[in-house]
């Protein structure tokens, strides 16, 4: 077994919503090992989204600690945090999320600029990246001149650029038909089979079903964990 990559203990995320609370995670304590294929899934409003974001230091928890690669991260500065963000988590989301007036390439190099990366070697790795992922002749195109696969791909190049430990996708398939969808699929399964972490966020149960790994959220709780099917039925037992 490799070693814990991600270990969130007690994790609370709790939102105030008028004078009422909404408890987005409760309770929560996951380990997930370095390489990991893990599938997220559960119905609207099960906490499945407040976990991403808080995997990919896009939130805080009210409570419990996060450690990524033996680091606290919940004890880091916002400034610390962008950091590691920047340089060990890729992000893929359904709606590509790509800076619609940049060229792919220069979507692709963004988080190398943001790490001070020196001019020469972010353009030798970019386009090393463009021709992995069969984008070379599409480098100088803004998004809006890309196929919705071409955009994903895109997508999936700047997350992979900094090669980071884990790379998070939301509904990397929502937006694209059935054919390009699987493509997708097989670049993202292909970077966990190198060795990075996938943690996918989906609706889809035939996605969900690809991952070596299948947690379900239910009201912000763990109701079930494919690797440890008892603890997480505990975890749910108690009221809300």
């Amino acid at each position: 077994m490799s070693a814990a990559l991600i270990e969130l203990a007690g994790i609370e995320r709790v939102f105030q919503l008028g004078d009422s609370e909404v408890h987005a995670l409760r309770s929560l304590d996951l380990s997930i090992a370095a390489g990991e294929y893990v599938a997220v899934m559960g119905p609207s409003g099960s906490g499945k989204s407040t976990l991403l974001n808080l995997l990919g230091l896009l939130d805080r928890p009210n409570a419990g600690t996060y450690h990524l690669e033996g680091r606290d991260v919940t004890t880091l500065s916002a400034e610390e945090q962008a950091r590691v963000r920047s340089e060990r988590i890729g992000f893929v989301f359904q709606s590509f999320h790509l800076v619609p007036r940049l060229t792919a390439a220069e979507n692709v190099a963004l988080p190398m600029i943001l790490a001070g990366i020196a001019p020469a070697e972010r353009a030798e790795r970019v386009a090393h990246t463009l021709r992995d992922y069969g984008l070379e002749n599409r480098a100088d195109h803004r998004p809006d001149q890309l196929s919705g696969g071409q955009r994903q791909r895109v997508a999936i190049a700047r997350a992979t650029i900094m090669q980071p430990a884990v790379i998070l996708a939301d509904e990397p398939t929502g937006n694209l038909d059935r054919a390009t969808g699987e493509e997708v699929m097989r670049l993202l399964e292909e970077l966990n089979g190198q060795g990075v972490t996938l943690i996918v966020v989906t609706h889809d149960g035939a996605l969900g079903a690809r991952a070596r790994r299948q947690l379900l959220m239910e009201d912000g709780a763990l109701q079930h964990d494919s690797a440890r099917p008892e603890a997480a039925t505990r975890t749910c037992a108690r009221p809300t």
